[in-house]
């Protein structure tokens, strides 16, 4: 069963995965590199991220690279995109209530 891209990026771990292979393209064995945990934990973690669809895998000779799926991410910013457009109409009203408040003490 597929998992939920939000499950998938619950988990510090995922998530710090996602922020390594943005940079760069990385082996299971060079992201377990960067974390105190085994390599069968960090593969764990991939076939989440993989399973969403979040990053790639790309063969290399007998090595395989992942890579972050851009597209994928894309549908994430534009999930959040309506909660910005609150927030700053929501800041924006409170820049205009602290503007008279301030005009008001003068």
């Amino acid at each position: 069963m597929k998992k939920d891209i939000f499950q998938a990026i619950a988990d510090p771990t995922r998530r710090a995965i996602l922020t390594l292979i943005a940079l760069q393209a990385l082996t299971p064995n060079a992201m377990a590199d960067k974390f105190d945990m085994s390599r069968q934990a960090v593969s764990k973690h991939i076939k989440v991220l993989q399973e969403c669809e979040l990053i790639k895998p790309a063969p290399v000779g007998r090595e395989i690279y992942y890579h972050l799926n851009p597209k994928k991410m894309q549908e994430l910013d534009n999930w959040l995109a309506q909660f910005r457009k609150i927030w700053e109409s929501q800041f924006n009203q409170l820049d205009k209530v602290l503007s008279t408040l301030q005009n008001q003490q003068k």
